[in-house]
Order: structure tokens, then C-alpha cells, then sequence
């Protein structure tokens, strides 16, 4: 069967992936259904049919979204959600509707792409390279709803692919990266010239290409992938990408790590602290091992980013 013949369904499709799956996947050939909350959000695109997503608070009928789609590619969940919300919740949508998505579709499709996370599989940092051989270690409600769902999705009998995807960085990004651009715009300088740890970034056109290998290669199929850039980076190199984009010297300061993280405590970041300053490697090798090539390189994905018009996302110090 051709690409022009194979009918996927987005979910999530007005998001900050599902946009650029939408438009990568319909200029490939692909017929693409994409299903958001507001539809209208959805590109435009010859090939693209958008439809409205079911309220995934309830059980929904599935069938209408589901009907001719040989591919399904499930990016609608709850991540980074303003303020606490209730671990039912998280539960509901970012698990449940998995499990009800995959039995609607059982018998009815070539492969089934869950968009996970490697919070299904480590906390913020590690103290190793994280790989697929780890034992799934989750440590908040989020972590916890994706791993269980999918093992919803492996239990359900439908093919599968399951991408544990890295913070994602690129145009309209938003979370911890657009706060962390959001303080390389302004002018002063930074203290975080001595933050030499290592963590692995993912820039959205890496994860769009990952995400056309899962769908379609057979290798991919009733397997899990950890999806990240090749070279992990620091946060010092981090900003100076970010201020290079930006046409702006670094203007960063060698502090005392123990001085930053009182000056983090006290603005109640520790959490945005525990990202910044521990390490979190990931070796995507088990991907690429089956022709998936991670052609940006984080350096030059960040600056490229903040040089876009509408780059990061304007955001505050929030998550």
C-alpha cells in the first residue's frame, strides 16, 4: 500500500507536535485526520481532514475517528499542566483513553504510535546513560500514567510503536526551554556558567522524522524507543546557543552551584533546578540502529530556534 493510500489519525493535532506532524505527514503523502479540541487550530493542508477530538475527560465513541485510518498517531495527553491536578485525572486521560483508543482500532490497523515519554522510564536526572535496557523507573503521577499506558496499548493485541521522546525543543516550544529562552532574551547576565552537566534535548524535526520511521518501518513494530538528539548538552552551552541565535554574546557567570541553587530555592524553583543541574543522558542507539537519522544537532536546533520568528513560546518562570 502507498503512502497516498494510508489514512492517519492525529490526535492532539493542533498541539505543539500534532502541527508539525500534520503538515509533515500530509506533504509526504499521507491522507491525514487530524483531531483537536478546536479544530480550526489545525493546519491547513491539502490531504488534511480535521475533525473535532472527543472530550477524553469521558468515554468517548471512537468510532467515527477511527473509521478507514490504517494508522493511528496518539499525541493528545496531559503534560505540563498549570498548577496540581488530581492523579485521577491524569490517570483518565493520559492512560485510559489509550486503552479505549486501542480497542476501537484492534483488527482495524497497520500500527498504532504512542507518543509516551521518558518520564515513563527516570525521573529528571540520572547518574547513568539512560537506554531501553533500564527497568522503568517513573517517579511522579505523569511518569507513571504513560508507562501504564503503554502497557494498556502492549496488552491490547493492535501493532504498535511506542516513542519515548526527550524534552522537545523547537518553534513555539513552551515549559521549562521557552522559560529558560525567556531569560537568555533579556540582557543581564546569567549565572550559569559553571552548569557543565550533560542532558539530552530532542529538536522537533528529529522527533517528526522518528515518528514517520515508527509508523511505517516494520522493524519498529511491538517495540519501545527512548528518542533524543545524538549529543546531549549542557546548560552553559545551552544559553550561549540561545544567545547566539539571538546575535548575543553568552554573558554568562562561573557561580557557585550551592549560591545558584539558594537563589532558585528562593524563588521556589527547586524543581526547575533538579532539570537544570543534574545530568540526563539518553542513548537513542536502539533507534537508529534501524535507519532513524537525527540529522539536527542540538547546538545549532537551539539557535535555530531562537532565530525563527515566534520562536520559544513567551512564557514566565512556570512549568
Amino acid at each position: 500500500m502507498t503512502a497516498s493510500k494510508r489514512l492517519v489519525l492525529v490526535t492532539g493535532a493542533s498541539g505543539f507536535i500534532g502541527k508539525t506532524m500534520v503538515r509533515a505527514l500530509a506533504a509526504n503523502g499521507w491522507a491525514v485526520r487530524g483531531a483537536a479540541r478546536d479544530p480550526a487550530a489545525i493546519p491547513e493542508a491539502a490531504g488534511v481532514e480535521r475533525v473535532v477530538l472527543p472530550d477524553l475527560a469521558r468515554e468517548a465513541d471512537w468510532a467515527p475517528l477511527v473509521d478507514g485510518a490504517t494508522h493511528i498517531l496518539h499525541l493528545a495527553g496531559i503534560a505540563h499542566a498549570p498548577g496540581h491536578l488530581p492523579e485521577d485525572v491524569y490517570t483518565r486521560i493520559n492512560r485510559d483513553v489509550v486503552g479505549e483508543l486501542a480497542s476501537a482500532t484492534r483488527g482495524r490497523v497497520e500500527r498504532f504510535v504512542l507518543i509516551s515519554s521518558v518520564r515513563a522510564q527516570a525521573g529528571l536526572a540520572a547518574d547513568h546513560v539512560i537506554t531501553e535496557a533500564d527497568p522503568p523507573q517513573p517517579t511522579d503521577v505523569y511518569g507513571s500514567s504513560k508507562l501504564e499506558a503503554e502497557r494498556l496499548l502492549a496488552e491490547s493485541g493492535v501493532p504498535f510503536t511506542v516513542l519515548r521522546p526527550a524534552v522537545v525543543y523547537g518553534r513555539g516550544v513552551k515549559g521549562n526551554i521557552a522559560s529558560l529562552a525567556t531569560l537568555a532574551q533579556t540582557p543581564m547576565p546569567l549565572p550559569f556558567g559553571g552548569l557543565d552537566n550533560r542532558r539530552s534535548l530532542l529538536a522537533l524535526d528529529n522527533l517528526a522524522s522518528a515518528i514517520e520511521l515508527a509508523l511505517a518501518s516494520p522493524k519498529a513494530e511491538g517495540e519501545t524507543f527512548l528518542v533524543a538528539d545524538t549529543e546531549p548538552i549542557s546548560v552553559a552551552d545551552l544559553v550561549t546557543a540561545m544567545r547566539e541565535g539571538l546575535g548575543r554574546p553568552p554573558h554568562l557567570l562561573r557561580v557557585p552551584t550551592g549560591a545558584v541553587k539558594r537563589l532558585m530555592a528562593t524563588f521556589g524553583k527547586e524543581k526547575e533546578w533538579e532539570r537544570l543541574s543534574g545530568n540526563f543522558v539518553i542513548d537513542a542507539g536502539k533507534l537508529r540502529a534501524i535507519g532513524w537519522d537525527p540529522r539536527v544537532k542540538t547546538y545549532d536546533g537551539i539557535a535555530a530556534m531562537m532565530r525563527a520568528p515566534n520562536g520559544p513560546a513567551p512564557n514566565s518562570l512556570k512549568t
